[in-house]
């Protein structure tokens, strides 16, 4: 699950630089909140006429006139934080119940039971490891956002990875590679996806077989990568780069524990309320309460199922939602920005001044553009729920005005902050799970630039082919 956890960098000393670019993103947030406030003063105000349409809010194309400037005062800025709040508290929260579920089945073990069974029974195959491996990470990212758990997991796996013979770069690419590629298709990732659509006012989790196509050519595309340095670094030694492993972070994770018949049922349980969650969007069109709902409920029969004691679900569901309360409190911050603008008049300003320079654009042109800008807005807001909630508000009625479709313009946010994740120092997962494998930073990037590159050619590609078909419903 795709957090904030910038405290984590602290604890793994690393190069000048990057001590540099470790900015809190509430501080650059509120530097936005501020100069928001400060372009309320100085940007013309204006609006839009807007509309119902199929039970969304849409912008009539042509209804743009300027208004009375309204400006932001020095205390209203401060005032929008608690508003833009209260405005997200049914994702901030949506998000809360979410982690608190997937809090109750990491207590449980069964992830660590499976993936530790998995490790076992492939150690004298080493290279079948990659794609088994791999797709596990994966399916977790795609379906729960696996992101800072997989540091535990790299504190397992690249000791493996050179004890038997490959090297520390593999050990955390199988790993971080895997869980990447599911958190950027985000087949049914809540973190991101579900956060977007909406925002977007989109079906929840609409759109699921194309997500489903990508996340087959981003794997097919990460295993043949990392497969082809494995066996480079296994036939010829001298190109292993072992680093230095931190073995520290492991220590809450029991090696010894097998999969059990009861750790079989749990995560027969946990795919059963994917299942039950696609019934409920496509037949009742479930939202986010009645999603959040269902995790809940999931969440406990799994924990009566590990035989938790009802305090220790509740203390387990606690820390699963303590460790993503960075990331729902961004949405705030993020929401308090929209008021801001909202308030003073000038997001629609925003939105004139940017469809009269994109509509000289193809269609398909103004999508890419907004997958890259999405990839550089991912440096200053590492956080998939909280960049969703930044740059939706304004990319949905964008979308609308530019010709590209509102499912379109989420796919290009989803694949821009997913793609990032691998390189941004801004990344506190990225930097602390480098430290646990030992690998510096710089030589990771020099590794990995030529598959995020791959992955940039896949994005724009899946892109074209979206705003080709129309990817809708809308």
């Amino acid at each position: 699950m795709k957090k904030n956890i910038e405290d984590t960098q602290q604890n793994h000393p690393q190069s000048k630089e990057k001590k540099a670019l470790n900015i809190n993103a509430f501080v650059l947030l509120f530097f936005v909140i501020v100069i928001s406030a400060i372009l309320t003063y100085i940007m013309p105000a204006g609006e839009y006429d807007r509309v119902e349409q199929d039970g969304r809010t849409v912008v009539v194309p042509d209804s743009f006139h300027f208004t009375d400037q309204s400006p932001v005062g020095f205390f209203d800025i401060f005032t929008s934080i608690h508003t833009g709040m209260a405005n997200g508290a049914g994702i901030i929260f949506f998000i809360l119940i979410i982690g608190g579920a997937f809090g109750i089945l990491k207590t449980t073990g069964a992830l660590d039971a499976l993936i530790l069974t998995l490790t076992s029974k492939l150690s004298n195959r080493e290279l079948l490891l990659i794609p088994v491996l791999m797709l596990f990470f994966g399916v977790g990212g795609a379906l729960m956002g696996m992101a800072e758990e997989t540091i535990v997991y790299i504190a397992i796996i690249t000791p493996l990875a050179i004890a038997l013979g490959l090297d520390a770069i593999v050990g955390f690419a199988v790993v971080s590679v895997g869980a990447n590629i599911g958190f950027m298709s985000a087949v049914l990732n809540p973190f991101n996806i579900g956060v977007a659509q909406s925002i977007a006012e989109l079906p929840t989790f609409s759109g699921i077989g194309l997500r489903l196509v990508l996340f087959v050519a981003l794997y097919l595309a990460g295993v043949i990568f990392v497969y082809r340095y494995a066996r480079k670094v296994k036939t010829n030694p001298k190109l292993r780069f072992n680093g230095n492993v931190q073995t520290s972070s492991s220590a809450n994770v029991d090696t010894t524990v097998k999969l059990t018949t009861r750790h079989k049922w749990i995560l027969a349980i946990f795919l059963l309320n994917f299942v039950v969650l696609i019934f409920g969007v496509i037949k009742f069109g479930w939202y986010i309460t009645e999603i959040a709902s269902l995790f809940l409920l999931f969440g406990i029969i799994i924990g009566v199922i590990g035989k938790l004691s009802p305090n220790k679900m509740a203390d387990s569901f606690i820390d699963g939602a303590k460790d993503l309360i960075g990331g729902a409190l961004i949405i705030g911050f993020a929401q308090a920005i929209l008021v801001v603008i909202q308030d003073g008049k000038i997001i629609d300003s925003v939105l004139f001044y940017a469809s009269t320079l994109l509509s000289q654009l193809s269609p398909i042109f103004n999508a890419i553009g907004m997958f890259f800008l999405q990839l550089f807005l991912n440096f200053f807001v590492p956080s998939g729920s909280g960049q969703a909630a930044l740059t939706m508000p304004i990319m949905a009625p964008l979308a609308d005005l530019v010709g590209v479709t509102r499912q379109t313009a989420v796919l290009a946010f989803q694949l821009g902050d997913g793609i990032s994740n691998a390189i941004f120092p801004t990344s506190g997962t990225l930097l602390a799970g480098l430290a646990v494998a030992g690998v510096p930073y710089t030589k990771w990037v020099k590794w990995v630039l030529p598959l995020v590159f791959i992955q940039i050619v896949i994005a724009i590609l899946f892109l074209i082919i979206a705003q080709v078909i129309q990817y809708g419903p809308f």
